[in-house]
């Protein structure tokens, strides 16, 4: 199974992408299971957030594209208030 992918994308590649008409999506400090039922890719406006995944955990934070795959299943730990805008694929 593919696993979370994190990059920081310059302001070219997030214009690009479309990423100001993505949906936006936010979160206070909680903690959570989730699972992927089609791809998604996000940008993080602000906050910080790990998520562990069978293969480890990830850290995401401001400025960060991440992309989640298909079925992958986690547990979110939002560590300060997470703004993101996402797109499912």
């Amino acid at each position: 199974m593919a696993e979370i992918k994190v990059e920081k994308p310059n302001e070219a590649q997030l214009k690009a992408l479309g990423v100001d008409k993505w949906s936006p999506w936010s979160c206070e400090p909680s903690s959570f299971d989730w699972e992927y039922t089609c791809n998604e890719t996000a940008y993080v406006l602000e906050g910080k957030v790990r998520v562990k995944t069978a293969k480890g955990e990830v850290e995401i934070k401001k400025g960060d594209l991440v992309t989640f795959p298909k079925g992958l299943a986690c547990t979110w730990n939002v560590i300060e208030r997470i703004r993101k805008v996402y797109k499912f694929s």
